[in-house]
């Protein structure tokens, strides 16, 4: 028997696991200074300085304000100037003001990200075989509204319920996410923990938060990561792909746990 046959629902992580970005950060924030006129930052500064406000943002204000209230835009514009202050840039507020609007509508586009080639068919052939399938990610509602539909990842089509982090107040790793996503899934129909497979790039984020609250869980290793031989050693399934993870899971193969 395979284990399709065993599953009710499929959750899956979004960035990483369906598409990626495209280029390097330090490229738009880079376009977005020569938009005014100015000189490209240099791309290793700013991408330091943005790890930099954006962990100190994420732990001050998490899930994008959600809790503070705080418009998404405003978490973004504080985010976007800190890391030009972290990367030795300080723009007046005009200046800045430009720069911020490039960069904001950038990220809200679908520009900056790529859809795996197997993204789509993986999400159509699970809903083709009576799988409900959900998204969860840590991300703010413009993926939902805005940049999935924009890379042709429709709601109705390729998935039936998201969990947005920015949307949410909750944000992996914390398992409580996993089971607003099967509180989500059961409104449509009745689903178990157990009859419920999340697919993911993370063991922290994605692989042990979904299997503490009884999902099953796999992993996908697009880059060949080295982390992968640890996740393997530790009992998690690891495939390449979501066309893999397709052949496994109509194979006779069983997850590890």
């Amino acid at each position: 028997m395979s284990l399709l046959s065993k599953l009710r629902c499929i959750t899956v992580d979004v960035t990483g696991t369906l598409i990626a970005y495209k280029g390097e950060l330090g490229d738009y924030y880079c376009m977005a200074a020569k938009s005014v006129g100015l000189p490209c930052p240099d791309y290793k500064r700013m991408h330091e300085g943005f790890k930099l406000a954006y962990t100190e943002m994420a732990k001050k204000y998490p899930c994008f304000g959600h809790a503070a209230k705080l418009p998404t835009i405003v978490w973004w514009k504080t985010c976007v100037r800190n890391s030009f202050i972290k990367a030795g840039y300080d723009y007046d507020e005009e200046t800045f003001e430009k720069i911020f609007r490039r960069i904001y509508a950038s990220f809200g586009s679908s520009a900056p990200y790529s859809v795996f080639p197997d993204s789509q068919p993986f999400l159509r052939w699970a809903r083709g075989e009576g799988l409900l399938v959900g998204l969860v990610s840590n991300a703010e509602y413009r993926y939902q509204d805005v940049i999935l539909p924009a890379l042709g990842l429709e709601q109705g089509s390729e998935w039936d319920f998201g969990v947005f982090s920015g949307l949410e107040g909750v944000e992996k790793p914390d398992p409580r996410i996993y089971k607003i996503a099967l509180e989500r899934a059961g409104k449509i129909a009745p689903i178990a923990p157990e009859v419920t497979l999340h697919i993911g790039d993370s063991m922290r984020k994605d692989y042990l938060p979904a299997k503490s609250v009884g999902m099953q869980a796999l992993l996908l290793d697009r880059f060949k990561t080295p982390d992968a031989v640890e996740w393997k050693k530790s009992g998690a399934t690891v495939l390449p792909d979501l066309a893999a993870v397709q052949e496994f899971l109509t194979s006779g193969n069983k997850l590890t746990c």
